[in-house]
């Protein structure tokens, strides 16, 4: 996508990648972390970095005005992470229904370009199935075509 994004750092294996948030109230690290859950099958977890345990905090609510810009590099992230694992799946779901929705809403408005890379798919009931707008999903599944 060719919307305003974050430079972002990665690790030797492409799993664990950082940028900073930056608003007028200041920097705030965050983190995008993609663990195996099933052979080929990764979560994507994000969120803030608590410097006080190096963990993620998804749960944060920083309010630091550039919630699109963010999406934006987790979204490019997501790109790069599946360059480099090309045979993939990505799962993702945010940490609460509204943060789901919003996720859903930046899959919605740039659509047409992201399926034209990846294979985008919701969890609906208990089966996957192919994206489609203005429905709501629990997690969303990726792939690169």
């Amino acid at each position: 996508m060719h919307l305003p994004k974050y430079k972002y750092k990665t690790n030797e294996s492409f799993l664990d990648y950082e940028f900073e948030s930056i608003d007028p109230k200041g920097k705030i690290k965050k983190v995008v972390r993609f663990t195996e859950i099933k052979t080929g099958v990764y979560n994507l977890a994000f969120g803030d970095l608590d410097i006080s345990n190096g963990e993620i905090s998804d749960t944060v609510v920083t309010n630091n005005s550039d919630s699109k810009k963010v999406l934006s590099t987790v979204a490019a992230i997501v790109f790069d992470f599946t360059e480099k694992y090309t045979e993939s799946w990505v799962v993702a779901k945010g940490s609460t229904h509204s943060r789901t929705r919003l996720y859903r809403m930046g899959i919605s408005n740039h659509y047409e370009e992201i399926s034209e890379l990846f294979e985008v798919f919701g969890l609906e009931d208990i089966s996957w199935v192919e994206f489609e707008r203005r429905k709501d999903y629990t997690p969303f599944l990726v792939r690169r075509k």
